[in-house]
């Protein structure tokens, strides 16, 4: 006899849902505004304040380079993550990963530059990147699979999606703070002392982890997992599972899939989100306040698009897959006419590459989480998904502001960097054209080692 959904109470009565949801988006926008604030204070400062002896775009590189340290770090918060997730539970390990990136960020706020310390201020600051990157690490699957795994199946791509939103809220909830802060101060005030003020944000984190975990109960996949362990342990105890090591042996080619599909994903929003800021203030010559505005303004629309392809992705004529598919052809082929739009240096043209880009980007954003959460069985669920989301943020989202400063530097014209997002966009319609979907899979019924269950919606 098969068990019946975990997510079914949640289906009858919509608010425990709500809550859930709620909890999940206010973790999801605090940790990556913590983030975020960080890339925005890369492209417009961090280059002359702590790397003021470099030329400007040898400076802007290392000062990119500095968030890409913070990405290699990712999938180590990833690992340890799904290890601690798999075995003791969702809730705790996002909750740790919330505490960390709080003080992380906070710390950054009050360190010293260049002119004061010399050396050691880069050297903190890539230490304190580090801790960032092994928060935010840990956080997304946790935040995901808190989410997914207590959404109704017929619905688990807009609620998954709903941890994509908190992204896109906090990347333009710290766009909208430097925005504001560098149209209300002078330059030299804003590269003084101005920078510090958003990182003070980080004890928001610290506070909404508290929250979460007085709050909100554990997934019921995961209790349910817990139940059957230990029903199994007292029939015939056996060492404890290593959940990592679990996914890597019996999942390899899920875990490549799923970073294979996140390439462009990743890429081209940390091109959109971080590297325009720099492309259209240093290279068209767009004012700070103008750019972080037009980029504010077309990102936002995602907290509107990214629910509502997730929200597609739940019908089963469409599917995840498919839109996903979709997502990476339509991303290929407007990244040139973007690049023409914002070399124009007017407004509104700007917006409009903008925002089509980001549109097109949701297509795939808003589906990631339910697709990534049915790739994998329940055990390991939180170990697989984090491992394929956070190595391929090292090999797109870390390298993406790196790569196209150099090529621009390089070629002195943006079709190398267009070029660069197609290459990204064919690797992940190559991945996620390899995935055997398993729609709306059951997150109860799929232990590692056995056969798939069979999709519910046979449709194409």
């Amino acid at each position: 006899m098969s068990r019946p959904s975990a997510a079914a109470p949640q289906g009858a009565d919509p608010r425990p849902m709500t809550k859930i949801a709620a909890a999940g988006v206010a973790a999801s926008v605090a940790e990556w505004l913590d983030f975020f604030i960080y890339t925005t204070a890369a492209a417009l400062v961090f280059g002359q304040l702590f790397f003021p002896e470099f030329s400007s775009s040898a400076g802007t590189i290392a000062s990119f380079g500095t968030l890409a340290v913070g990405f290699v770090a990712r999938p180590i918060g990833g690992i340890i993550a799904g290890q601690l997730g798999d075995r003791y539970g969702r809730r705790p390990v996002l909750v740790g990963a919330m505490v960390l990136m709080g003080l992380a960020t906070l710390l950054i706020g009050f360190l010293p530059t260049y002119a004061s310390i010399g050396a050691w201020a880069p050297t903190l600051l890539i230490a304190l990147r580090c801790v960032q990157g092994l928060g935010v690490g840990a956080q997304w699957g946790g935040a995901a699979l808190l989410l997914t795994e207590h959404a109704p199946v017929e619905r688990r791509g807009f609620f998954g999606s709903m941890v994509q939103v908190g992204a896109v809220a906090g990347s333009a909830i710290a766009t909208g703070i430097f925005y504001l802060l560098t149209s209300l101060m002078s330059d030299s005030a804003f590269e003084s002392w101005g920078w510090r003020l958003p990182f003070f944000a980080g004890v928001v984190v610290v506070f909404v982890g508290i929250y979460i975990q007085r709050q909100i109960e554990d997934t019921p996949v995961f209790q349910e997992m817990q139940a059957a362990a230990a029903d199994e342990a007292a029939e015939t105890p056996a060492p404890r599972k290593q959940p990592v090591l679990d996914v890597l042996r019996h999942h390899p080619v899920a875990v490549l899939q799923a970073a294979g599909a996140f390439l462009v994903v990743n890429a081209a929003f940390y091109v959109l989100s971080t590297g325009m800021v720099d492309f259209g203030t240093r290279i068209v010559g767009l004012s700070r306040g103008e750019m972080l505005g037009l980029v504010l303004g077309a990102g936002i629309t995602q907290v509107v698009t990214v629910p509502l392809f997730g929200r597609l992705s739940d019908n089963p004529r469409i599917r995840r897959r498919r839109l996903f598919l979709l997502g990476a052809v339509l991303i290929a082929i407007w990244v040139y006419p973007m690049f023409l739009l914002v070399e124009t240096g007017s407004g509104p043209l700007v917006f409009l590459g903008l925002v089509v880009a980001y549109t097109v980007h949701s297509m795939m954003y808003g589906p990631q989480a339910a697709l990534y959460a049915e790739m994998f069985p329940s055990e390991v669920r939180f170990s697989g998904a984090s491992l394929g989301y956070q190595v391929a943020s090292v090999l797109a989202g870390g390298l993406a502001p790196i790569i196209m400063t150099a090529l621009l530097a390089a070629t002195g014209a943006s079709w190398s960097v267009a070029l660069y997002l197609v290459g990204m966009a064919v690797l992940t319609f190559i991945a996620v054209y390899s995935i055997k979907e398993v729609f709306r899979r059951s997150f109860l019924a799929t232990p590692a080692r056995t056969a798939e269950v069979p999709d519910p919606d046979p449709v194409g």
